[in-house]
């Protein structure tokens, strides 16, 4: 016969197990048994045979001092020392158990005119059937598999859901109305400053769990549509700034919007070429590390169509700047590459 599982009571101290006193209240114990599943789960562990070892172990312990009736026969067989032990009898069918069996349990398990009907394992022994079965229940199997049966409390299973935030709704953070399975909807405020594609985990909103362990998560994936003037690089602002070819050439002062707020005022040096980015500090995206840039990058306009005056404004310029030649070089290094 194999006596691991009624051993283990001597053996193991559940309330060491579990980091708790042997006056933990039930609270306590739930707290650091939750606590400890969530660290050493399988599924946060994947392929760590000792974390799943100690998961069993502490799905064990909770099982013993989660329950009153339970709890209280362990500490009276702990109280009576770790020198008991359950044996068999290793004679024929007829062998009786060890002494030290009857001694301990006579009055922990109703003593005096105990009935004992006779099942042979494997060499034989006379056991009482009603203490093995009693004794089993308590024990901590992993997956349903061990002895007893025990199935370790299963967090809830998750939910996936998405939602469609405008730009302005990304950056400054949203209230949102999901539709969960049930019916009833779920009202979330999504984080400042959320990402297209962003996944957001609501813990403790999704699926119940099976057997009484913590519910599952909704697990939320944020799609933010374009805006027609800014888009985000990080937690800046970029944005494409417009300027004529007097503005680039001469300078100018010129408004830049911001999103949501009052424009801002940006000073374009003379000469400036189309493609350098003018930074504004402090007005890109707010996050609790801190607030980007708007990044204002110039294209100079060229105009369609010109007026006489205008024409002959620019063939002087070009009789004024004839002497220069932006390619310069530019065919002599194609050549050279």
């Amino acid at each position: 016969m194999n006596t691991g599982p009624q051993n283990d009571w001597f053996d193991k101290d559940f309330y060491k197990t579990l980091g708790v006193s042997k006056d933990a209240s039930d609270a306590e114990i739930k707290k650091a048994y939750r606590k400890l599943a969530r660290k050493y789960h399988p599924d946060a562990n994947p392929g760590d045979e000792k974390a799943e070892e100690k998961f069993k172990e502490i799905g064990q312990a909770h099982q013993v001092l989660s329950d009153k009736e339970s709890r209280a026969q362990y500490d009276q067989v702990r109280a009576m020392g770790g020198g008991a032990r359950f044996s068999a009898g290793s004679g024929g069918p007829g062998g009786a158990a060890g002494g030290g069996f009857d001694d301990v349990f006579s009055d922990l398990f109703g003593g005096g005119g105990r009935t004992r009907t006779r099942t042979t394992y494997g060499g034989g022994g006379d056991v009482p059937p009603d203490l093995a079965d009693l004794l089993g229940g308590f024990g901590g199997g992993y997956g349903g598999g061990g002895y007893g049966g025990y199935q370790p409390p299963l967090k809830g299973g998750d939910i996936k859901s998405s939602t469609t935030l405008s730009f302005t709704e990304a950056i400054n953070g949203a209230s949102v109305k999901l539709n969960m399975p049930g019916g009833k909807p779920l009202t979330v405020r999504t984080p400042i400053g959320v990402k297209d594609g962003q996944k957001i985990r609501l813990a403790g909103k999704g699926k119940t769990s099976p057997n009484g362990g913590e519910p599952g998560d909704v697990i939320l994936t944020v799609h933010v549509s374009p805006h027609p003037v800014f888009t985000r690089d990080g937690d800046n602002l970029r944005i494409e700034l417009p300027i004529s070819f007097d503005e680039a050439a001469l300078g100018a002062e010129v408004k830049v919007p911001t999103l949501g707020g009052t424009p801002v005022k940006v000073k374009v040096a003379p000469g400036t070429p189309s493609g350098r980015t003018l930074r504004v500090r402090g007005k890109g995206v707010k996050t609790k590390k801190g607030t980007g840039d708007l990044l204002a990058t110039v294209e100079i306009v060229v105009p369609k169509n010109l007026s006489k005056e205008a024409k002959q404004a620019v063939e002087s310029f070009k009789a004024a700047t004839e002497g220069e030649d932006p390619r310069a070089g530019l065919l002599d290094k194609a050549k050279a590459s």
